[in-house]
């Protein structure tokens, strides 16, 4: 069966995602939080090995903290919510991966119940730092972090950046060159 329609509600889902740094305050109910963390667990992951173990942040002092870590995540700071995916550290190159397949769905379930989200990450002795504040042991890996809460849309920016490039500048048809 051809579900055409299905198919373009389900596309435009895919392309209204988008990063969102301004929250109001009130927190994620805690069964939308549930149904974030079983999408998560049923994300693909190389061999199915599941290298993650995810930290969940509601004090919003440890928000604040995290934002002020090295990096690219000050969007924690007025989230409602932190997710701190902690890799196993055992295959670099797979966690890598499978690390953006799961915040990408972490980030997909909270839009699909109006939660904005965006992803950050931490560099340099951000890492070392957040690992202590969080207790996370040397050995794991720690480089992204994921702010979530509802949408302040009164403090939405405008677009930063340029628009998307159109598919003739990003696409290739058997050969790159």
């Amino acid at each position: 069966m051809n579900d055409t329609r299905g198919a373009k509600e389900r596309i435009a889902f895919l392309r209204s995602l988008r990063a969102v740094r301004s929250f109001r305050p009130e927190p994620v109910p805690e069964g939308v939080v549930n149904d974030m963390l079983e999408v998560a667990r049923w994300t693909g992951s190389a061999s199915n090995r599941q290298p993650w173990t995810l930290v969940i942040i509601r004090e919003r002092e440890i928000l604040r903290a995290l934002a002020r870590m090295e990096g690219y995540a000050k969007h924690l700071a007025g989230a409602a919510l932190g997710i701190v995916p902690v890799m196993d550290g055992e295959r670099e190159e797979q966690e890598i991966y499978d690390e953006g397949r799961l915040c990408e769905r972490i980030m997909l379930a909270a839009h699909a119940h109006g939660v904005g989200s965006s992803v950050g990450w931490f560099v340099g002795s951000g890492v070392d730092e957040v690992k202590e504040m969080l207790g996370v042991p040397p050995q794991r890996r720690v480089r992204s972090a994921i702010s979530l809460g509802y949408p302040d849309e009164t403090s939405r920016r405008r677009r930063m950046g340029q628009a998307r490039k159109p598919l003739a500048e990003i696409v290739r048809e058997e050969r790159y060159g």
